[in-house]
């Protein structure tokens, strides 16, 4: 099978699990897995009403008549282990082991890190953002290692954040770059195990206009981008099963910068050069 088929094979016939399906980029992502052709939708949500809405409507024909995907909408809090665990068994009891999990949902909160609420703040975040993906991976990923009838997919959602210090990001930071290094570590080893059919792709945007970021300013030559064109990279280099993806392309010119420059050095040219340390000064969030 060549790259190019491998890519067209990957959702056709596929079971998709997205977590934060109900809105946002995980609305999109589902909508996309229909379009392509899934044979199932998972969608983890803690908003049941707007997942339930997102199934009725992702489930009906398509514009050739023919059936719908198989979508249902899982309650589910991923920050608490145990309900991670039972979700996993009723996805797996009604529409089967996934083929393609994308680690979508994760909270934000800006502020100073001694203003942060331990529990409310610092470990939930942590929980959300970094262990529920985890837990997620844990649960599906021997079926996906034993099962190479298909190519299985794992996309992570991280942020730019997880590759750059900033100030009133060091709970939200923390726990992207915890994602980054668990992710990039999860490829080397299913790589080195040899279970080739398995990609883990990483995405790493900017801010991006779902409302998450409200009040952030993008950095020097940094837009804030529309979710529709952050989808379509991170699902383009999942398909491809590219290791990390990022966006816009001056996340990897300050990675590069910061790589080459001096601590103290690094920290002028990102305040005072690309505004990088002022972008969340006006933050407010979703609310």
């Amino acid at each position: 099978m060549t790259k190019k088929s491998a890519q067209q094979a990957v959702i056709p016939g596929s079971t998709v699990l997205i977590t934060g399906a109900a809105r946002g980029m995980g609305e999109l992502y589902a909508r996309r897995a229909a379009r392509e052709g899934a044979r199932a939708i998972a969608l983890w949500d803690v908003d049941e009403e707007r997942a339930e809405a997102l199934a009725t409507e992702l489930r009906r024909p398509g514009r050739g008549g023919g059936p719908g995907p198989d979508v249902r909408a899982f309650v589910v809090d991923i920050s608490d282990r145990a309900a991670v665990a039972a979700a996993a068994a009723r996805t797996r009891a009604e529409l089967g082991e996934p083929d393609v999990v994308v680690n979508n949902a994760g909270i934000v909160r800006g502020a100073l890190f001694w203003e942060h609420d331990q529990e409310r703040d610092i470990e939930l975040t942590m929980r959300i953002n970094a262990l529920a993906p985890m837990w997620i991976a844990r649960e599906f990923l021997p079926a996906m290692i034993s099962d190479r009838s298909r190519p299985k997919r794992l996309l992570n959602i991280a942020s730019a954040a997880g590759t750059l210090a900033n100030p009133r990001m060091s709970v939200y930071a923390s726990s992207k770059w915890a994602m980054i290094g668990w992710a990039e570590s999860l490829r080397l080893e299913l790589a080195r195990e040899g279970h080739s059919h398995i990609a883990v792709t990483t995405f790493c945007p900017s801010f991006i206009s779902t409302g998450m970021f409200a009040g952030a300013r993008g950095p020097l030559l940094t837009p804030i981008m529309k979710p529709e064109y952050a989808v379509r990279a991170a699902w383009g280099g999942m398909l491809k099963g590219t290791p990390l993806v990022l966006r816009p392309w001056t996340v990897k010119l300050a990675m590069i910068v910061r790589g080459i420059l001096p601590t103290r050095a690094w920290d002028v040219v990102a305040d005072r050069v690309f505004n990088v340390y002022a972008s969340m000064d006006k933050f407010t969030g979703r609310g």
